[in-house]
């Protein structure tokens, strides 16, 4: 495993190469979580068409289904789980209470306000691009062991909670 050499080895010994002044270690890290990243979105991506969602309809519905049973959220609630705007919120529940994947209804304990609702056809979707992502996401790591993989995940938390 040590002597093994990625893309991210090749850039950085020629930045070293021309730049000898500068520390390239931060690329060392960063570069390969930027490639990862793109490896994860593709396959995010292809597990989310295969179940025929978007990757913002992911977003909404995965949020409703994690909320547990009757998988109600507010609006507000929604925003907060997945950090876009107000007006972004609204016109991506109408998209998907038109697809029949939620429905909208009066909240009983407040007369202003809403819930969403995931439908019976949402949690179909949303189970199915689950297993899919899932199965995925072990795909890309299939070349580490489980302690590695756990290593990974504490040291990428660490660093992580800076940012959160």
């Amino acid at each position: 495993m040590g002597t093994e050499r990625d893309e991210v080895d090749r850039i950085v010994g020629a930045w070293s190469a021309e730049r000898d002044d500068l520390d390239f270690s931060p690329m060392e890290v960063l570069s390969r979580v930027d490639r990862l990243s793109h490896h994860l979105d593709r396959a995010r991506r292809e597990a989310f068409r295969r179940t025929h969602i978007e990757p913002w309809e992911w977003d909404v519905l995965s949020a409703l289904r994690r909320a547990g049973e009757p998988y109600r959220l507010s609006p507000k609630q929604l925003l907060q789980q997945t950090l876009v705007s107000s007006g972004t919120m609204t016109n991506r529940i109408d998209r998907l209470r038109e697809r029949g994947l939620v429905e909208r209804s009066s909240d009983p304990s407040d007369r202003r306000g809403v819930l969403v609702t995931l439908t019976e056809e949402g949690r179909t979707r949303v189970d199915a691009a689950i297993t899919r992502l899932i199965d995925a996401e072990a795909d890309l790591l299939a070349g580490m062991n489980k302690t590695d993989q756990k290593r990974l995940a504490a040291l990428l938390r660490h660093l992580l909670i800076s940012f959160d």
